[in-house]
C-alpha cells in the first residue's frame, strides 16, 4: 500500500511539470581571453603596427583598444572582431563606444562585453512572446527568461520567433526540459 501511494505522488508530480526552456545570453570568458591574446600576438607581428604601441587590454567585462591614431584603432578592432568570430563568440555582444583621443595624440576605444539578459531586453522578450498569441508563459528570472508551455511544438515556435527578431543581442536557449 505504501508503494502505491508513493507512485501516485510521483505521477502527480510529473503531471505538473511542463516543458520549458531558458532564454539566456552567456559569453565564454575563456574564449574571449584567448581571442584577445591571439589579437595582441597578431598586432605585435604585423608590419603596419611596427614601432607603435597598439594593444588590447582586458578588464572585467571591458576591452580597451589602444593605438597611435583612429585608423589604427579601427584596424585593431577589426582584428579583435575576426579573432572573436573564429572562436565562436557572437560579436553582437560587443557594445562599442566612441573613439577617444588620449594624451600625446594617441587614440583608444572601449568595447563593453554584454552578458546576461538585462531587464529591458527581458521585458521586450516577454512582450514579443505574449504578442505572438502562442500558448506559453514567459517569466523573468534574474538574468534569464523562463518560457514554459504545454507542448514542445509551442516552445520550438517561440525559439524560432525569437531567432527571427532583430534584437541585436546574442541569445541562447538552454535548460530545455520536456
Amino acid at each position: 500500500r505504501q508503494s502505491a501511494s508513493g507512485n501516485s505522488a510521483e505521477t502527480a508530480k510529473f503531471q505538473f511539470c511542463r516543458p520549458s526552456f531558458d532564454v539566456v545570453s552567456e559569453v565564454d570568458w575563456q574564449e574571449v581571453r584567448n581571442a584577445v591574446d591571439q589579437a595582441n600576438r597578431e598586432i605585435g607581428t604585423r608590419f603596419d603596427f611596427k614601432g607603435s604601441d597598439a594593444r588590447i587590454d582586458q578588464a572585467e567585462g571591458l576591452l580597451t583598444l589602444h593605438a597611435d591614431d583612429e585608423f589604427k584603432v579601427s584596424q585593431v578592432g577589426d582584428i579583435l572582431r575576426n579573432k572573436l568570430t573564429k572562436r565562436a563568440i557572437d560579436i553582437t555582444c560587443l557594445e562599442e563606444r566612441a573613439v577617444e583621443k588620449s594624451a600625446g595624440g594617441r587614440a583608444r576605444q572601449e568595447f563593453r562585453v554584454r552578458s546576461g539578459v538585462d531587464m529591458d531586453l527581458a521585458r521586450k522578450i516577454v512582450k514579443i512572446i505574449k504578442d505572438s498569441k502562442l500558448k506559453v508563459q514567459a517569466a523573468i528570472q534574474g538574468e534569464q527568461v523562463r518560457v514554459s508551455g504545454k507542448n514542445r511544438d509551442d516552445l520550438q515556435a517561440v525559439m524560432a520567433l525569437l531567432r527571427k527578431q532583430a534584437l541585436d543581442f546574442p541569445l541562447q536557449y538552454t535548460n530545455f526540459r520536456d
